[in-house]
């Protein structure tokens, strides 16, 4: 096996091409990849045109693979979002903006016509104005019948910490496999981790769930450099394997821990007050309002000098993928993914805040067609963006890689 990169300065030459490969591979994946295009269309004077809804903490960077089943620390699952790197206060429309777009450019890599893709936005509309109206309401049983959805849901509830343990650590052992996705840490790092987990809060953290004992002792098995996500890499993140008591065994036995550093948001914001100024502090907010499922479960912490966010994988925590859909599942499917997008919007909103939303997302439709004008004339607008981006980044991946061998 070649020789890992043990330090800060070894990684990030290596981090920074595999995030240009992944991104490469797809319009799709640029897109997840690299928000920069998103925020940069936003504080354009087309951006600046779109509607204003009530300031509230939004996700941010609300494409489709940033929603999925969650588990909360009782054990009950629900889809909520999952990824809350980017959130601030800031104007909903840009969640339901990005979402249409991403749901658009999954539409196009699964070789859907370009109608499906118009009903699809027609049924984001809907279902966030479903969503928005009826915050506490369970989601819709013919959209859970979908074929995605449904297929998730039951394969978040059968999974135990065998199928986290095999799918990150190839296997249960209490050690992690150093190689491609685990590189050896730092001194510097090991001490930092070993304090961290020292703490009365992260033990605390762990000890939630409900199958633990709150004076459960715990103590760090094994940890490495995690080389994890896409926009993420580059930065700092951790794998640590935790031993949790002394006498449990299996899934009661360890967990898997996740820190990932905390980078400053991009997403335009509608006010910095009330944001705290601390990234970690602001993502930890944001999960509790938007997925109160995921924001219990988080923990604001500093590394290496550097704002960080703690949390324990669950088995359960998966994301939607919405690849090699038919017309009619894509349609359903986007109608959820947006319902749940509403929901997560409403509960900060006052019944009077939400009346004003729906009517003016209601203003500038079309007779015929249920989505407003905005909505299809940004997303086309913004695909095209991205596609000519893609392959200029195509392009310049190609060159890069040629001039290196």
């Amino acid at each position: 096996m070649k020789k890992l990169p043990t330090g800060p300065k070894d990684r990030q030459s290596i981090l920074v091409n595999r995030r240009n490969l992944k991104m490469a591979g797809s319009a799709h994946a640029y897109v997840r990849g690299n928000t920069a295009k998103f925020y940069e269309w936003l504080k354009s004077l087309a951006g600046r045109k779109l509607p204003s809804g009530p300031p509230i903490w939004i996700c941010g960077d609300c494409h489709v693979s940033n929603l999925g089943p969650l588990a909360n620390a009782e054990g009950r699952v629900e889809i909520e979002i999952r990824d809350l790197d980017q959130t601030v206060i800031g104007n909903p429309a840009h969640d339901l903006l990005r979402l249409g777009l991403s749901l658009a450019t999954a539409a196009r890599s699964s070789d859907l016509p370009g109608v499906t893709t118009a009903k699809m936005l027609e049924q984001v509309i809907g279902g966030y104005q479903g969503g928005l109206s009826h915050p506490t309401r369970p989601a819709r049983n013919e959209a859970l019948a979908t074929k995605t959805i449904k297929g998730v849901l039951k394969k978040a509830l059968k999974r135990n910490w065998s199928n986290l343990a095999d799918e990150c650590i190839e296997g249960v052992s209490p050690a992690i496999p150093l190689g491609e996705c685990f590189w050896p840490l730092s001194k510097t790092e090991k001490q930092e981790l070993e304090r961290l987990f020292k703490t009365e809060e992260v033990r605390k953290l762990i000890t939630c769930l409900r199958q633990r004992d709150n004076d459960d002792h715990i103590k760090i098995a094994d940890a490495a450099f995690w080389v994890k996500g896409c926009s993420s890499l580059g930065r700092l993140r951790y794998a640590v394997l935790v031993k949790v008591g002394k006498k449990k065994r299996g899934a009661e036995g360890f967990c898997l821990i996740d820190i990932k550093e905390a980078a400053k948001a991009d997403a335009p914001r509608a006010t910095r007050k009330a944001v705290p100024a601390d990234d970690a502090q602001r993502i930890v907010s944001g999960a509790c309002s938007l997925s109160p499922f995921l924001g219990e479960r988080m923990l604001a912490a500093r590394v290496c000098g550097r704002p960080v966010i703690i949390r324990e994988l669950r088995p359960q925590d998966l994301k939607v993928e919405m690849a090699e859909l038919n017309s009619e599942e894509a349609v359903a499917t986007a109608r959820f993914l947006a319902e749940i997008v509403g929901k997560a919007h409403g509960r900060q909103m006052t019944p009077g805040m939400r009346r004003e939303w729906i009517a003016e997302l209601k203003r500038n439709r079309p007779k015929n067609i249920k989505a407003p004008s905005w909505l299809w004339t940004s997303v086309v607008e913004l695909i095209a963006i991205h596609e000519m981006a893609y392959l200029e980044h195509c392009r310049s991946y190609a060159l890069q890689t040629k001039g290196s061998r």
